[in-house]
């Protein structure tokens, strides 16, 4: 009992992640229902969209004492884990800074097309974090030129970057850090709290509380007591690490095997952090945008409480092969994310249009769900094949 895999976090994070690809598609229809959208800056209001990256948050968190333990486990030292936790975060921050350039870039005066950089942006991506462990034929010095390439066409892309406008030409610059950005910097903080605290794990209640104020004040809600951010909103934080206490719960609980106390602890954290939500609705608008406290702290109830049906779904009463389909948007994750960074550029470079009936209403919101199933599969046949990424 104690060993066993929890397979509702896969299953959570691989549906999680088709449907990531789902909503990032929406942009390719017209007629998609206000519901499925993302919200408007200045609306009171989340849609489906808006729920999508907080979910991923979320799971990123439920993942984080797992993995930790295990390392101790294998024994592993903390210094080891905490420069794994560097490397990882290090190669987060790279594909998110480059992503977000390319959303920035300014086309007349690039030498090379905005799409071509995007492909060779995501070929080096791939040149460098391959998981080599799945291509035994490969030796250490066929790996080292490998990556060594992919290095190499990063610093070319940045050296031909030019980004803004033509009257303001720019170089690649942090902006907003991206996807993967801000789950790096939110994944590197509550990693190396857990390492720090994990055998005194109730103390990370009191951090999630930190980051609960912090998301608070960063709205403006305390006049006279300044806002403290940590490089990103501290919404990023106070999810993840609502996703490590709801581990920390399970493992707790599980050793006494007393599972149901878990699954009601949870359930009922759930639903009074959407009340909560709601609560603080009065004070501030839901908005995914400005990361405001009413909609982290909604997504963190969602969080939960799906996590419970998921758990209970899966892992109690052992239904799952129903997600086997999805199952590699859950072991390769990030495959399938950088997936639309190669097919979209060359359908727009191929000249491709989808037929109109085929982009408009709902014969839109299946070819964009369609979409996200195809590359899941596609991704899962690489993965038979030995190639996804790793980092």
């Amino acid at each position: 009992m104690k060993n066993k895999r929890i397979r509702s976090i896969d299953i959570f994070r691989a549906l999680t992640m088709f449907f990531m690809i789902f909503v990032n598609d929406l942009w390719s229809l017209t007629g998609v229902p206000e519901w499925l959208e993302h919200a408007a800056v200045n609306e009171d209001r989340m849609g489906f969209s808006d729920i999508i990256f907080p979910l991923f948050l979320f799971i990123v968190g439920l993942s984080i004492p797992l993995a930790v333990r295990t390392r101790l486990k294998k024994g592993t030292s903390h210094w080891s884990i905490l420069k794994h936790i560097i490397l990882r975060t290090v190669a987060l921050l790279t594909m998110g800074f480059y992503m977000v350039n390319f959303e920035m870039i300014y086309d007349d005066a690039m030498p090379i097309n905005k799409h071509f950089w995007e492909i060779l942006m995501a070929l080096a991506i791939c040149l460098i974090w391959l998981d080599f462990k799945g291509l035994p034929s490969l030796n250490r010095q066929a790996q080292n030129i490998i990556q060594a390439i992919g290095v190499l066409l990063l610093i070319f892309l940045a050296a031909i970057y030019k980004g803004g406008s033509a009257e303001d030409i720019v170089w690649m610059r942090t902006s907003w850090w991206g996807i993967l950005g801000l789950i790096g910097w939110a994944y590197f903080l509550n990693s190396i709290i857990y390492l720090l605290f994990q055998k005194i794990w109730p103390y990370l209640f009191l951090v999630f509380l930190l980051f609960l104020f912090m998301n608070i004040q960063e709205n403006g809600y305390y006049e006279h007591i300044p806002s403290i951010t940590f490089i990103i909103s501290a919404s990023n934080y106070a999810l993840v690490m609502a996703g490590v206490l709801c581990t920390c719960v399970f493992l707790h609980f599980r050793k006494k095997e007393k599972e149901s106390h878990f699954l009601k602890i949870v359930l009922g954290a759930g639903i009074l952090f959407i009340i909560y939500g709601f609560m603080l609705r009065e004070l501030f608008p839901i908005s995914k945008i400005k990361a405001t406290p009413t909609w982290s702290t909604l997504c963190i109830g969602i969080g939960y409480v799906l996590y419970v049906f998921f758990y209970i779904l899966v892992d109690k009463l052992n239904i799952y092969k129903w997600a086997d389909p999805f199952k590699p948007a859950g072991t390769s994750t990030l495959t399938c994310y950088l997936m639309p960074y190669f097919i979209y550029p060359i359908i727009i470079l191929i000249g491709f249009d989808w037929p109109s009936m085929m982009t408009t209403g709902i014969a839109g919101i299946i070819k964009s769900l369609l979409f996200s199933f195809v590359i899941i599969l596609f991704v899962g046949w690489m993965e038979k094949r030995g190639f996804r990424l790793k980092i």
